[in-house]
């Protein structure tokens, strides 16, 4: 009887506490929300979605995670370092707006219709093609669409984020080019969109803008797939070969890139970085291919706090920590994370992302002499110098070649006629490796015309 007494008392001692912990709860919650503005912006408009979300909050605060469950507010107290406990992991990290990113963007694109054919038979069969552009990028941006359009089977949809004064521009080119191309891609234009918090420190990051990149997971929400290309890229090849790598994934990798460097005694980040960087020679994000489900699902180790972060979590602790110690802007923060997630990541070889780095000293990309330049990444400016002019070749004859024009005689000829110029560098005496790709696509889509593409 007496044990039956005691049992009865700790029950009814642990229902009353129980119900004081849930009562103390609510207002915690309830303030939190309250506090709820849409945080985004860009540099000239702050909206708000009207969503409330636990990662919509206004203020700073603290994340607590135990066991690797939900976060939530823990204080406002500021901390300068992170702060590790076996009971819970205390951070600095900022969710303002994060998850009403993707509804701020959606408020003011600017998008084309895709035709009747692509919206019902080829819906699910579109390449998500994103590209960053601002300042003086919209020729160059042109530019890499056109060859993106030119040589390949499958509709596009172009994801084109771009400073507000350059959306009507793009809209004008695009609509423009003839229809016979207009029913194999449609586009979508987004502004700038940072967290409010250091939004100016994330736009100046390397160059401007280009650390919209690393927010894209968290604004195409309905995005499985996507290809990121740099501005300055060029396609020599339909983009389906590339989009065709994720079928290479492992169950763990959830991006892929190539190398920065295939030399270590030229690499940079072996020599010079500050922080940590993947493999022997870090990683060039010019040209990233994402599965953006599993990168906003994943857990990512990092070296900020023992308990894993999700990617909407670990950005901006990630800048906090080493952005006195960066020089290539968000492609270091995706160095720094893939070394620490080295299982995450697909290497693809440089003859996907060839850059001046390749050929500037002589040859070091094996794989594209045996195979031939897939994409070329005219980073450096040096489509627009005299530095490189093989590569200012090949961008000024994709530029000037008009769409429905006789690829060998418009395009192929001329380039070769170019690049014979520039055989005075080391680039230009590897320039045959520029136009054996390019050759290939061609002689595909010339045979597939015949046969009635």
């Amino acid at each position: 009887m007496r044990c039956y007494l005691h049992a009865l008392l700790l029950c009814m001692v642990f229902a009353v506490f129980s119900v004081l912990y849930v009562f103390n709860q609510l207002p915690v919650a309830s303030s939190f929300e309250s506090q709820y503005e849409d945080g985004w912006t860009d540099r000239r408009t702050k909206q708000s979605s009207g969503r409330q979300t636990q990662f919509g909050a206004q203020d700073t605060g603290h994340i607590v995670r135990k066991g690797g469950g939900v976060p939530s507010l823990f204080d406002h107290q500021e901390h300068d370092r992170t702060r590790t406990t076996n009971a819970c992991v205390k951070l600095h990290v900022t969710h303002q707006g994060y998850d009403d990113l993707d509804e701020t963007a959606k408020s003011r694109q600017r998008e084309k219709p895709a035709s009747a054919s692509i919206q019902e038979a080829t819906r699910d069969e579109r390449i998500h093609l994103a590209v960053v552009a601002c300042g003086p990028r919209l020729e160059e941006t042109l530019t890499m669409l056109k060859s993106a359009l030119l040589f390949s089977a499958k509709p596009l949809h172009f994801h084109i984020f771009a400073e507000d004064h350059l959306h009507g521009s793009f809209g004008e080119s695009l609509d423009l080019w003839p229809s016979v191309f207009q029913t194999r891609f449609n586009y979508t234009t987004y502004p700038i969109t940072f967290p409010s918090e250091n939004a100016k420190e994330w736009k100046k990051l390397f160059k401007p803008c280009a650390s919209q990149r690393l927010f894209l997971p968290l604004i195409l929400k309905d995005v499985d797939s996507l290809l990121y290309v740099d501005t300055d890229i060029l396609f020599l090849q339909p983009v389906e070969e590339i989009w065709s790598l994720l079928s290479f994934f492992n169950s763990t990798h959830l991006a892929a890139m190539a190398p920065e460097h295939e030399e270590p005694r030229i690499a940079w980040y072996n020599r010079f970085a500050r922080h940590p960087y993947y493999g022997k020679t870090g990683v060039n994000s010019g040209v990233m291919l994402m599965n953006m489900t599993r990168i906003r699902e994943k857990y990512f180790k990092n070296d900020m706090t023992s308990v894993p972060l999700k990617w909407v979590e670990l950005l901006m602790p990630l800048l906090q920590k080493y952005k006195l110690n960066i020089t290539w802007g968000d492609q270091d923060l995706l160095n720094i994370i893939f070394h620490h997630n080295p299982e995450s990541l697909y290497v693809f070889p440089c003859q996907w992302n060839y850059r001046p780095d390749h050929c500037i000293y002589g040859s070091n990309c094996l794989e594209a002499e045996q195979e031939g330049v897939f994409i070329l990444h005219g980073n450096r400016g040096v489509y627009h110098d005299d530095k490189q002019p093989a590569f200012r070749a090949v961008y000024e004859a994709i530029q000037k070649y008009t769409f429905g024009d006789n690829l060998v005689q418009s395009l192929l000829l001329p380039l070769e006629a170019n690049l014979q110029e520039t055989k005075h560098t080391y680039c230009g005496r590897a320039s045959h490796m520029f136009t054996k790709r390019l050759k290939q696509s061609i002689s595909i889509l010339q045979q597939e015309t015949i046969e009635g593409r």
